[in-house]
């Protein structure tokens, strides 16, 4: 889409393969499963399974139309549909296509065991809850569903968890024991790791591991930056300032007033807005970059619309390069950086890009 109005969106696909890269490193024993879902978190499914193409050991997504969209395009590698079978159709379509499903309650047993018999393997992640509590079969449901998987010969099995906390203080220690406890004797490949057990936790990359929020270049972890962790931007969200006021002390900005100027002031209006992917309750002091220089955002943020200080940046004047988040021609401004002043995380940032906002493709 081409439009005048000044925002863009720049998507880097070398960075997502840098990232991938990055990723077999910390688990160099493991494959890995590129997870493109929700539009490859914002950065597009198609540009992200281009850019890896070449590489990925698979790719993990949640809808089957998407797999099999996949498929049809050429692809060949191992494709996951993360939340499995929703109805027979995509049963149906997992052994017909070669796909692989995970199972995590037994009424998607049910769903996948009554479209055979099986004439071709058929590939399956059996999903343990080990304490995330939102899919998965517990402790005493699994054996049942291990056993009739495990009187089907075509089914090759894979067991996985999803950890809950990975990323923070408590860590992985009490899955981890609850998912080695439930496995007894099983000896087959296993799949548990996310982006933070990934840069964290190698004990339990095991056999797959899953890098998502990482290959987009933001960290998962709330103390330490992107940066920190050689990761690279893969999304750059960037605009120019439209109109430039001067302020009084005490003269209000936007809607609701709720910055007030405590001296006279400079203050730069950008084009974007939450209906731009901008998070509305971004507050004041958010960090953005105008021209080279890092300042912040004032008052509320508006459907279309942002105000950000110019006081400090006296060249600065309409049509004034402008980064909202990533890597820009007016200065970095890390997504994890926005996030947090805006109480969220990177990935609803990403996810949450507005099909409005046009998308440029190249190097960052």
């Amino acid at each position: 889409m081409k439009t005048s109005r000044p925002i863009r969106a720049r998507i880097a696909p070398d960075a997502i393969l840098k990232n991938y890269r990055l990723a077999k490193r910390h688990a160099p024993a493991a494959k890995a499963w590129a997870v493109i879902k929700a539009n490859a978190y914002g950065h597009g499914q198609w540009r992200a399974v281009q850019a890896l193409r070449e590489e990925a050991d698979g790719f993990a997504l949640l809808e089957c139309e998407n797999a099999l969209a996949l498929r049809e395009a050429g692809i060949t590698q191992p494709l996951l549909l993360l939340e499995g079978i929703f109805n027979s159709r995509d049963a149906r379509a997992v052994v017909e296509h070669g796909l692989t499903t995970v199972i995590h309650c037994p009424e998607q047993l049910a769903l996948l065991l009554d479209t055979g018999p099986f004439e071709r393997p058929v590939s399956v992640c059996l999903k343990l809850n080990t304490g995330m509590n939102r899919l998965g079969f517990t402790a005493q449901t699994f054996a049942i569903a291990r056993e009739k998987l495990r009187q089907i010969p075509q089914i090759a099995l894979t067991l996985m968890t999803h950890f809950a906390e990975a990323d923070g203080a408590r860590g992985i220690a009490g899955q981890f024991d609850q998912f080695q406890a439930m496995l007894g004797d099983w000896k087959g490949p296993v799949s548990l790791a996310n982006s933070a057990a990934i840069l964290r936790h190698p004990m339990a990359h095991g056999d797959w591991v899953r890098p998502g929020i990482m290959l987009y270049g933001a960290s998962p972890f709330a103390e330490q930056s992107a940066a920190e962790l050689g990761l690279q931007p893969a999304m750059t969200l960037e605009s120019k300032i439209i109109s430039v006021q001067t302020l009084a002390t005490g003269d209000r900005v936007g809607y609701g007033g709720t910055f007030t100027a405590d001296r006279p002031m400079r203050i730069g209006v950008v084009a974007c807005g939450y209906a731009d992917g901008y998070p509305r309750h971004a507050p004041t002091g958010t960090p953005i970059a105008v021209m080279g220089q890092r300042t912040r955002t004032l008052g509320r943020v508006s459907m279309d619309m942002l105000v950000c200080d110019l006081s400090d940046i006296p060249a600065a004047g309409i049509g004034a390069p402008v980064t909202l988040w990533g890597r820009g021609l007016a200065g970095d401004v890390p997504a994890d950086e926005v996030a947090n002043a805006a109480g969220t995380i990177a990935y609803e940032l990403f996810c949450a890009l507005a099909p409005r906002v046009p998308v440029e493709v190249g190097e960052i």
